[in-house]
Parts: C-alpha cells; structure tokens; sequence
C-alpha cells in the first residue's frame, strides 16, 4: 500500500481534490493537509510520518515545507506538481492535471 499525502496552503481546494480522486485507486492510500496556520487540516508531523510520497503543489510550498519540517522529511520523496491556485474543488482540470502529474507516483 503507498501512501500519497496532498499539500497546498489552506487544504480547501486542491489537495483535498488530490486525496478524492486517489482514495479508490487500488494500492494507495491518500490524505491532505494544508501549510497554513489557518487551513482546514493543518499540517502535522505524523502525516508526515505516515507518507511514503510527499506531493506539494507548488514549489513555495515544498520551501515552506522544508523550513517547518526539515527533520521529518529525512527519507521522504517530496515532489513538486506545479499545480497553480487557479481551480475549485473537484474541477475537472484540476482532475486531470492531478492524473497526469501524480501517474510516476502510483503503484504498478
């Protein structure tokens, strides 16, 4: 089972999009979070233990990432989807982008 977790800044829109549109998908298990103080689900260190592969948004977010939780992302694979904060929950580009990006990341 891989674990995918989904990171954007307020984890309104486009992670948890990321952790629908994964949640079925056979051998993977997903969750989602947000960098902000203020988001829905903020960030915790054992999400982040929990994840085999760390997917952030942007490349802000990755920064952002590093500077809060460097020590708990010692072996962890982050990437970046460059993934803009232009799209609404669910929308379907956002969908497709978030296959196309994420398909080196999923199981077999």
């Amino acid at each position: 089972m891989k674990r995918l977790l989904f990171i954007c800044s307020q984890n309104k829109l486009r992670s948890p999009t990321g952790e629908a549109v994964f949640s079925d998908y056979p051998g993977v298990k997903t969750d989602s979070a947000g960098l902000n103080h203020d988001a829905e689900v903020p960030l915790s260190e054992e999400q982040l233990e929990w994840a085999d592969v760390v997917l952030v948004m942007e490349t802000t977010h990755r920064k952002r990432l590093n500077d809060r939780f460097g020590q708990a992302l010692r072996g962890k694979q982050v990437v970046v989807l460059n993934i803009p904060d232009r799209y609404e929950f669910m929308d379907p580009d956002l969908v497709e982008l978030l296959k196309a990006r994420c398909a080196p990341y999923l199981p077999g």
